[in-house]
């Protein structure tokens, strides 16, 4: 459920009629949420709300976009709401893991209040096991996208014109039978869920993934907002860093929170 932020007492719902909602899988290497991160953070976006969900491990932090002393002590949750009316573009950002047997309520909760807001589509960023891939998954590029039939129509064309790799659909029984296909994305999360549900009621929703493994999942996320960057054109990018993504000349901003992705550095006192 959307709550919006309180504005001095006007607590009015934002509009959010023919926007794109922007979202994050929590899936592996959390590459959704950190690609989230740098459009956030980059398009300097407006926390308007928040989206409360039992369905979510329970968390608060400071503000992960902090710029200055004076709003690094602002509070922020596990799921809230940023807008960029200009570009009609919402985004919801999730950081933490889903409680166990959570996705499908959590799905349909989120499906609803798409309807519920008038969002034109649905963008998911997500990821999935490189090591899970079949013989076909392995040629060419590890980026990969899904269209909802009635996004398809839409959009379909823009995508062939990209040159972009569909996600391919593998052996429901791998050695027995190669008849029988499904679509199958280990490690990501609610992707497969969320997508075939948005299928099933007529919403029209894009899936962008990258194949990658857990570690330092920086590149991967720069690669993926990239190739997100490439359709939306959310920024101005004279040359494609999609195969460079760690460029110093990179346009995307880090948000100062990354700072401590990987914990605290190691203290002095041990030398």
């Amino acid at each position: 459920m959307f709550i919006p932020c309180d504005r001095g007492g006007d607590s009015a719902a934002p509009d959010f009629k023919g926007f794109t909602l922007l979202m994050p899988a929590v899936s592996v290497g959390n590459v959704g949420q950190l690609a989230i991160d740098l459009v956030i953070s980059t398009l300097d976006m407006t926390k308007v709300g928040y989206f409360y969900t039992d369905c979510l491990v329970p968390m608060v932090g400071n503000n992960p976009y902090a710029t200055a002393e004076e709003n690094s002590t602002e509070l922020s949750i596990n799921a809230e709401v940023y807008s960029l009316p200009s570009k009609k573009l919402v985004v919801l950002q999730i950081r933490s893991p889903f409680i166990k047997n959570k996705y499908r309520p959590f799905c349909e909760t989120l499906l609803s209040w798409v309807k519920s807001s008038k969002c034109a589509r649905v963008v998911l960023l997500s990821s999935s096991h490189a090591y899970q891939r079949d013989d076909e998954q392995l040629l060419g590029t590890p980026l990969r996208y899904l269209l909802t039939p009635d996004l398809q129509e839409a959009v379909g064309g823009r995508m062939k014109e990209l040159n972009w790799k569909e996600m391919e659909k593998v052996a429901a029984y791998p050695g027995i039978s190669d008849t029988d296909k499904v679509l199958h994305i280990p490690g990501g999360g609610i992707t497969k869920l969320l997508f075939t549900e948005s299928c099933s009621e007529g919403i029209q929703m894009a899936v962008l993934l990258k194949f990658c493994s857990e570690g330092d999942n920086i590149p991967d996320a720069f690669v993926l907002v990239n190739y997100l960057n490439e359709w939306l054109q959310l920024i101005k990018s004279e040359v494609s860093t999609i195969h460079n993504s760690m460029d110093p000349s990179s346009p995307w901003k880090i948000p100062s929170s990354w700072r401590l992705l990987f914990g605290n550095g190691l203290p002095p006192a041990l030398f």
